[in-house]
C-alpha cells in the first residue's frame, strides 16, 4: 500500500509561500485540545484584540489556570499569514513531547495493544489527517520515523484537530529493528501494500496484538522494513481506479481492524 496508493508517479505539493512556523497552533478546537490534554506543551497563547465568545473565554481561563502565558495582540501578531483561518486565538508550542520505546510498548500492551507505525510521511496534512484517524480508531500509539517525515508542526496539529495531544507518539531512528522489538512483545506486524495479489484487508486476521505499517508518500513501505512484517495487506479496488491519498488508505485499514475487534 504505497502511502498515496499509487502505481505510477506521485507529484508532491508545491512548496506553501506563506508557510506557517511549525511550533504555531491555531483555532479554536486545536487549542482547546492541546489545553485539555498537554498544557505544558504550550509556550504561550495568542489572542486577538477585540475578539470574544464564550469558547475563547473558556481557552483564556483554561490557559490561566495551567499558568499558561496569554498575550492579547493585533491581528498583525499572531504569526499566521493573511486568509489563515485561526479563528483569533494562536498557542505557541515548546517543542513536541515524544515518549521512549519502552514507555510506549508498555503502554500499549496493557491498552489497546495497537500500534500505528508511520514509514516517512512526509506532508504534515497527510500525517495530521492520520494521527486524527489513529484517535478515533483506536490507535492511541504512534511510532515515527525520525528522519524522511514531516515535524510535529502546528500544521500536524491543526489538522489532527488536537489528537496529537492524546496519543503516545514515540520517534524512532531505526524503523526494522524497531519492528524487531515489538515481535518480541507478541505484537504481528501488518504492512499495507499495492499489490492485487496480496491479501485483502478484508480477509486478515487481526486478533491480538497488532502493529500496522503505513509506507509514505510514493515509495511506501522501504523493503528493509516490508521484510520484517508477518503479513502484506491491501485495499481492494476497482480494476479502473488505483490510487487512494494516504491518509484515506490508513483510516481504511484502521476502522477495519477496529471492526474486527468490536
Amino acid at each position: 500500500m504505497a502511502g498515496s496508493f499509487r502505481k505510477k508517479g506521485y507529484q508532491q505539493r508545491s512548496s506553501d509561500h506563506n508557510r506557517l512556523p511549525d511550533d504555531l497552533i491555531w483555532g479554536v478546537n486545536s487549542v482547546t485540545e492541546a489545553l485539555l490534554h498537554n498544557p505544558k506543551g504550550l509556550r504561550e497563547v495568542l489572542v486577538q484584540k477585540g475578539k470574544a465568545g464564550a469558547r475563547l473565554q473558556e481557552i483564556i481561563d483554561a490557559a490561566r489556570q495551567h499558568k499558561v502565558r496569554v498575550r492579547f495582540v493585533e491581528p498583525d501578531r499572531l504569526g499566521v499569514p493573511r486568509g489563515c483561518r485561526h479563528q483569533g486565538v494562536v498557542a505557541r508550542q515548546s517543542e513536541a513531547e515524544c515518549v521512549s520505546l519502552a514507555e510506549l510498548v508498555a503502554y500499549a500492551t496493557t491498552h489497546a495493544e495497537r500500534i500505528l507505525i508511520l514509514d516517512s510521511i512526509q506532508d504534515p496534512r497527510n500525517l495530521g489527517s492520520i494521527l486524527r484517524s489513529a484517535l478515533a480508531a483506536g490507535f492511541a500509539s504512534v511510532i515515527l520515523t525520525r528522519e524522511r517525515s514531516a515535524p510535529l508542526s502546528g500544521t500536524v496539529a491543526k489538522t489532527s484537530a488536537g489528537a496529537i495531544s492524546r496519543l503516545k507518539i514515540c520517534q524512532i531512528v531505526n524503523l526494522a529493528d524497531t519492528l524487531k522489538e515489538l515481535k518480541k512483545h507478541g505484537f504481528w506486524i501488518y504492512g499495507t501494500v499495492v499489490d492485487p495479489g496480496t491479501e485483502s484487508m478484508y480477509s486478515a486476521d487481526f486478533s491480538g496484538r497488532i502493529g500496522l505499517v503505513i509506507g509514505g508518500e510514493g515509495k511506501g513501505i522501504r523493503p528493509l522494513v516490508k521484510k520484517q512484517c508477518d503479513h502484506l495487506i491491501t485495499i481492494p479496488m476497482a480494476a479502473d481506479f488505483d490510487s487512494l491519498n494516504v491518509s484515506v488508505a490508513a483510516a481504511l485499514v484502521m476502522f477495519e481492524i477496529l471492526r474486527q475487534n468490536q
